[in-house]
């Protein structure tokens, strides 16, 4: 068959570019479409998929396990990529609806957005973007010698290949919410079906949830999960969920149906994390059993071929300018286009010549400052020169060659906040740069100051700017020559790079490696004198400026430079040129040639048979070979052939490290690889088959640059080979590479100076290797295949993932449909010790809100199946608005970072935590109550942790004699029981003296004698040395324990004694106190006050952040009380039913401080409903004090702790000293037994003052007293106690008061009512909100609270509507970082909104039944899926 044939014969590629260019409407493309994939795509209406040719899917042939063969590509490719497409559609569309809840925007939002989004025409377009590209087809080539495998085949590859999600969700409500359950069916619109965002463990339980904003009455028939139904309701009910508030009122609203919606979705199997639980930072990671292991050889370096030796070799790129300059200088050195296409100026070889000397003559003798030259040899110069004058740019950069400066070529700066300046301006400072070279016109258009200069830079340092048009370049004398000297390792340019993180880094290249660079490039392409070449690329840096101006010089080549400009408006002119000139090589990207098939149909008589080379340059881009693909079979009926196409792998570090060669060179066919991406993303490589849609089909890179060494180590730790099957960085030594980072010797020795060992540790070469940031292998035939890049790389949960290869599967889901212009930003966030991936896409203007989650809710679909990984965000913003690089693409660092700093100002987001975050610490399980003795504990953990040590007994010398575990224990104890009762004859409540010296035996004994129900006496045995003086002392405690009446005389060891207080420390941190524990008694003398005082008792009630500003109130209140002198005021009680606030009452003694309050006057009071005097801080005693708890260990109920600043610490301020006749405990609140100090309990109260009881009880009395009058479970059960219902612990402070005595403080940690119980773990509220108040500085204030186990957050925003979308992500962030929370809902109200009652505390409860019964009025509502 003909090439024009199989043009005709594939529709899919006509009908889609009909598309593009507007000749078909959308409608009558989905009508086309439908007829042409009538034999293929299954008509859904309740049939099975039919097979279509199942003989073919028998007979395709498949890859050989260890080859990854070269075959040409096939002219039928681009229509089997459109039917992988569709199939992935296909797939998608599989999945059953189920209902997801939408977020709620106020209206005002609405239109905001809709306004936003009418932005003006792009001055850009997606093809400058190298990670936006519109790939042709889906994920995966396909072999072009592989039979076309069936639609339901391929389906049911990804039904038994997808895998589920994961999440962790709470185990635990607040004690006010009720879990309802949903029913079986509802009904939703079938125009508002919304896909499934959490992926279900059988791929036909997916399904599409549909806009639950959009309430409609037609039931859409779809399976549904049974669970159980709520008494007293239906099986079927309507969309409106009833539910109760805390107080018990039915609530009948649309937030509380989407709540319950959001807890369908978390109600299903999770896909098991590839690590394991940690335990509060990581205390044990455990990696995927289940992952691929490498195991092939260790593989060998790889050498290229012998730098060829040629007799007129210049000396230098210097004297190769000198020779064709004074030899040819008629000879056309480089064309440049304007805008229209059309030749402006042609810049021939002797006038680069000799106006590069007039340049340098300039730069050296006519510039300086104070009688001093402005330059010397070897300092640095910024080169600013638009895109469109490469002529201009050429002249600089070798007048400064020949002026022995260093260029620094430089994108130009348009505003003085370009994405990403910054950092070129701390690039400039650190060259030491002074002057800039930029052309007339380019200086005209930069921002001038008001004195008419060029206004300095954001980061920027002082910049002196020189015009190097000819009227301000002056002629050099006739005896003046530049001096032409033979290359050396000095630095000859430093090309920018900007990094992952964001940083620009300068890369220096010498004089030696910039004409062994261009010798290479020579060689390996082929060059001869007088060729023309046709250059897309930037030619400032990378391949443009090594193709386009450095090596072209070396061979007197012509270069044709195509500007950006034109091709944003002709995207075809590249081809024209070609055509035109009869160039015989073309520099170019993927993206110029994917964007040249959309204009193709408009020329037909262009012919692209003088190609010898069209290289592509960023052919390490794995989905390159789409475009590729799709290029050559519009091309090769119009003369391109396919061994044209010869994709070259490079990086700034080490320059072009591998390119294809021409076929005259009589080098291998090119190769293509199927590889499993599963395997990829465990780093292994694993052949696959490309009826699948998790796999990865990639192109070579051709061979390894003459007199280069290449060799793939490990990516991280010690640069060790990888092995065959194994994926690694691609190094490379050769004396073609950079040398250095500028200013950054660190950095440039661990990139640069790089010694890969073998795996016995000894080095491969005494030659430095240089890193290339790309990550591939060495296949057969020794060529180089590349699959992605470090700077996109992504490791969530200890796998990779390309940045590139997620854009192209969002990109696949709807090409170029709803994205605008394919614009897609992917990078990953580190949240809670693990990468987290974050999707922002430019959507179309006209995109509606049911449009923007359908297509959000299929990308997570496909990511999911296709990476199995899960997104954490994805979000939408309004087109042009994304921060845009030099060329026009998008910034990824800067978006990165307006993300994380809440600027990205989204329209739409959806936050799916439940779905990546698989490392949440392990869920706290309740212990079982201790009550009168250790008996459960042991039981307990001899069945749980059986095998965990306990004891380990050590002999004199300090080696280890014996040893219990949980189990070990457990069983001795019972044996010694058993002893007892058949042996003994002992009954319940006999004493038995337990005579051993300190060991394991005294242990087990001592549970062996609770098992039997007997009272142990530990007796320390008799000296054997000392009888006489011993044994009587074991005689009397034997007689006086075994024969008092006594019942509680027991002295348990070990114990220790303090504050009148025996206590049992168990092993496993359980403290129980026996009954001859003794409650701590605070008896401190009364505090007094003056006499005369005018302010005896001041209580202090405030908004926490009403004295934020001390400075303005300050200003305020001192205008109204001139004449008040507060010095007298001896104490000054701040009085609060809550944990104290540092900053509040730091605050206001700033304030009046200058009224004369002395900041020791301001104490802090605890008091509370039962007991509203427990304990004050008063003026006598010393200074309240402060500790920092851990945060973690709080969460357990427990007290621990740490340094001033320490990670996860929480300041504490004391309430003061227990006032005189006041006792207090700190209890269990659920076996209600007292407490040791390392416990967070309940503080109860005892004292003459405590109140008796309410005046009114409504419900249940007995609940009342108890609440007013309480005993302890064991210990001191005679006393009486009021419980506070608030959460704290004793602890003996350091500071002494005015007797010299220390005292006890009571520390307040909050409200037990008001605690979160979530994954068995108790936290704090104000801790939340304090985290979450410090996210962004919009954010006013905030409350937390939980319902049906879901954390909801509400904010205050205190700002334009336009910035509630930041704040979804930011607060989910802060939460899972600091607390290990997942939040289900996020609430942007309005300022105020959040209760507070008189006393300046949040009322919670009253904000949760007013969100639920949709009253809050929200800005903005998002469901965490």
């Amino acid at each position: 068959m003909s090439d024009q044939c199989m043009i005709h014969h594939n529709p899919f590629v006509s009908l889609s570019l009909s598309l593009s260019v507007g000749d078909i409407t959308q409608k009558g493309y989905e009508k086309k479409r439908g007829k042409l994939l009538a034999p293929y795509i299954p008509q859904i209406q309740g049939k099975q998929l039919t097979r279509i040719d199942s003989k073919s899917s028998r007979n395709a042939r498949r890859l050989p396990p260890r080859r990854h063969r070269v075959r040409a590509p096939r002219p039928n490719k681009q229509r089997i990529d459109h039917l992988h497409t569709e199939a992935v559609q296909a797939a998608l569309a599989k999945y059953k609806e189920r209902k997801m809840p939408m977020p709620s925007k106020r209206r005002s939002v609405l239109v905001q957005s809709s306004v936003e989004a009418c932005t003006p025409p792009d001055t850009s377009s997606a093809s400058e973007d190298e990670g936006s590209l519109r790939r042709q087809g889906r994920i995966a080539s396909s072999s072009p010698y592989q039979a076309h495998p069936s639609v339901e085949h391929w389906f049911n590859r990804v039904i038994q290949g997808s895998s589920t999600s994961s999440s962790a969700s709470s185990t635990s409500s607040h004690p006010g919410g009720r879990p309802h359950h949903a029913t079986n069916a509802t009904s939703a619109s079938a125009a508002t079906v919304l896909a499934d965002l959490m992926a279900h463990t059988q791929l036909d339980n997916h399904s599409a949830p549909p806009d639950v904003t959009g309430l409609s009455e037609r039931s859409v028939h779809a399976e549904r999960p049974q669970v159980a139904s709520m008494r007293g309701l239906p099986r079927r009910y309507t969309h409106t969920s009833i539910m109760e508030t805390a107080d018990g009122v039915p609530v009948n609203s649309r937030v509380s149906s989407k709540i319950q919606q959001l807890l369908n979705t978390l109600k299903r199997p999770k896909r098991p994390p590839l690590r394991e639980f940690f335990v509060d930072d990581f205390e044990e990671l455990l990696d995927d059993p289940n992952q691929p292991k490498p195991e092939g050889g260790e593989m060998r370096p790889l050498s290229g071929e012998p730098l060829g030796v040629v007799t007129n070799w210049p000396p230098s790129l210097m004297a190769s300018l000198q020779r064709w300059g004074t030899t040819q200088p008629k000879s056309p050195c480089l064309t440049a286009l304007d805008n229209a296409g059309k030749p402006v100026y042609t810049l021939t070889y002797g006038k680069l010549w000799t106006r590069s000397q007039k340049l340098s003559y300039t730069l050296l003798n006519k510039l300086s400052t104070r009688n001093e030259p402005l330059l010397r040899p070897g300092d640095r110069v910024a080169l600013v020169f638009p895109n469109n004058d490469p002529v201009m740019f050429m002249v600089a950069f070798y007048g400064c060659l020949l002026a022995e400066l260093v260029p620094v070529p430089i994108e130009v700066p348009l505003t003085r906040k370009d994405a990403g300046s910054q950092q070129v301006g701390f690039l400039l400072g650190s060259c030491g740069v002074t002057l800039a070279l930029t052309t007339d016109a380019c200086q005209k258009g930069l921002p001038k100051a008001q004195t008419g200069e060029v206004v300095t830079f954001k980061g920027w340092p002082r910049l002196l700017w020189f015009v190097t048009d000819g009227k301000h370049v002056v002629k050099p004398p006739k005896d003046w020559h530049p001096p032409i000297r033979d290359t050396s390792n000095e630095i000859a340019y430093i090309e920018y790079k900007t990094s992952k993180e964001g940083s620009t880094m300068g890369i220096t290249v010498s004089h030696s490696a910039m004409l062994a660079h261009c010798h290479a490039l020579t060689q390996a392409c082929g060059y001869t004198e007088g060729e023309i070449i046709t250059n897309v690329l930037d030619f400032k840096r990378d391949a443009g400026l090594w193709h386009g101006v450095l090596t072209s010089v070396m061979n007197r080549m012509h270069v044709i430079s195509i500007p950006y400009s034109l091709m944003k408006v002709n995207p075809l002119s590249w081809i024209q040129k070609v055509h035109t000139y009869k160039a015989r090589v073309a520099v170019v990207k993927s993206r110029d040639m994917h964007w040249s098939l959309l204009a193709q149909r408009d020329q037909r008589d262009i012919s692209l048979s003088s190609l010898r080379m069209l290289i592509v340059a960023d052919g390490a881009n794995p989905w390159s070979i789409s475009s590729c693909d799709a290029f050559l079979n519009v091309f090769q009926a119009r003369g391109l052939r396919p061994e044209v196409i010869c994709p070259c792998a490079s990086s700034s570090e080490a320059m072009t490290v591998a390119i294809r060669r021409p076929p005259e060179m009589g080098v291998p066919p090119p190769g293509k690889a199927v590889l499993s991406m599963s395997g990829l993303s465990y780093g292994v490589i694993r052949v696959d088959t490309e009826e699948k849609l998790s796999v990865l089909t990639v192109q070579d890179v051709g061979q390894v640059m003459p007199g280069a060494l290449v060799c793939v180590i490990q990516v991280e730790g010690t640069p060790y080979l990888c092995r065959m099957d194994e994926v690694g960085e691609i190094c490379m030594s050769s004396n073609s590479t950079g040398i250095s980072y500028y200013g950054l010797p660190g950095m440039t020795k661990n990139v640069f100076e790089t010694i890969p060992v073998t795996s016995s540790g000894a080095p491969i070469s005494d030659r430095p290797f240089t890193r290339t940031s790309l990550l591939g292998f060495i296949g057969p035939d020794n060529l180089v295949f590349v699959v992605g890049k470090m700077d996109g790389l992504m490791v969530v949960s200890g796998r990779r993932h390309n940045a590139d290869d997620v854009v192209a599967t969002a990109l696949a889901v709807e090409p170029m449909k709803f994205v605008y212009r394919g614009r897609i930003a992917v990078f990953s966030v580190s949240v809670l010790h693990d990468e987290r991936i974050v999707v922002v896409a430019e959507q179309r203007p006209d995109g509606s809100e049911e449009d923007s989650f359908q297509w959000m809710s299929r990308v997570l679909q496909a990511i999911d199946s296709i990476h199995q990984v899960g997104v954490y965000c994805l979000a939408l913003v309004p087109a042009n608005t994304l921060p845009k690089a030099p060329l026009g693409g998008i910034h990824i660092t800067e978006t990165k970072q307006r993300f994380l700093e809440g600027a990205l100002h989204p329209c739409n987001v959806l936050m799916c935590p439940h779905t990546c975050v698989t490392n949440l610490p392990k869920p706290r399980q309740k212990q079982p109550g201790t009550g009168e003795s250790c008996v459960y504990v042991l039981q307990w953990r001899a069945q749980a942790t059986p095998d965990h040590p306990l004891f380990l007994l050590l002999n004199a010398k300090g080696t280890v004699a014996n040893t219990a575990s949980c189990v070990q224990l457990h069983k001795r104890a019972e044996r010694v029981a058993v002893a007892l009762m058949e042996r003994g004859r002992l009954n319940t409540g006999d004493h038995v003296a337990l005579v051993y010296p300190p060991g394991i035996d005294l242990i087990a004994t001592f549970y062996g004698c609770l098992y039997a129900g007997c009272v142990p006496v530990t007796v320390r045995p008799p000296h054997p040395q000392n009888l006489t003086t011993t044994l009587p002392t074991v005689k009397m405690i034997v007689e006086v324990t075994l024969i008092s009446e006594c019942r509680t005389c027991c002295l348990p060891w070990p114990s220790f004694t303090s504050q009148s207080t025996e206590t049992l420390a168990h092993p496993c941190d359980q403290s129980v106190l026996f009954n001859k524990s003794y409650v701590l008694l605070y008896v401190i003398s009364r505090l007094c006050f003056k006499k005369k005082c005018n302010l005896g008792l001041s209580y202090i009630s405030a908004y926490q952040h009403i004295l934020g500003s001390p400075v303005y109130l300050t200003v305020v209140l001192l205008k109204f009380l001139r004449n008040v002198n507060l010095s007298c005021v001896r104490t000054c009680m701040v009085v609060a039913e809550e944990r104290p606030r540092n900053t509040l009452t730091q605050s206001f003694s700033k304030i009046f401080k200058d009224l004369g309050l002395s900041s020791r006057a301001v104490s802090t009071t605890f008091g509370c409903r039962v007991n509203v005097a427990i304990c004050l801080q008063g003026t006598a005693g010393p200074d309240p004090t402060t500790v920092y708890l851990d945060m973690r260990a709080l969460r357990h109920d427990r007290v621990r702790l740490v340094e001033r600043g320490s990670p996860h610490s929480l300041p504490l301020m004391e309430s003061g000293k227990i006032l005189p006749g006041v006792k207090v405990i700190i209890a269990n609140t659920e076996t209600k037994g007292p407490l040791g100090d390392s416990h967070l309990g309940e503080i109860w109260v005892s004292s003459p003052h405590n109140a008796t009881g309410y005046y009114t009880v409504y419900g249940e009395e007995a609940l009342h007293a108890d609440h007013f009058s309480t005993r302890l479970s064991f210990g001191d059960t005679q006393t009486v106690w009021a419980r506070t219902g608030y959460l704290g612990f004793l602890r003996r402070t350091e500071l002494t008061d005015a007797s010299g005595e220390r005292h006890d403080a009571l520390y307040v940690v909050g409200s037990l009512d008001e605690t979160l119980e979530l994954r068995g773990m108790r936290y704090h509220p104000i801790d939340i909100e304090t985290s979450v108040i410090r996210s962004h500085k919009s954010i006013a204030e905030c409350a937390v609270f939980t319902w049906t186990n879901l954390l909801v957050v509400v904010v205050e925003l205190e700002g334009s509507e336009q910035e509630a979308l930041d704040l979804v992500a930011l607060v989910t962030n802060v939460v899972l970082e600091e607390h290990y929370l997942i939040v289900g809902v996020v609430v942007v109200v309005d300022p105020g909104v959040i209760p507070i009652n008189s006393r300046g505390e949040k009322q919670r409860m009253h904000l949760r039944d007013g969100f639920l019964a949709d009253q809050l009025d929200p800005i903005y509502v998002a469901y965490n899926m």
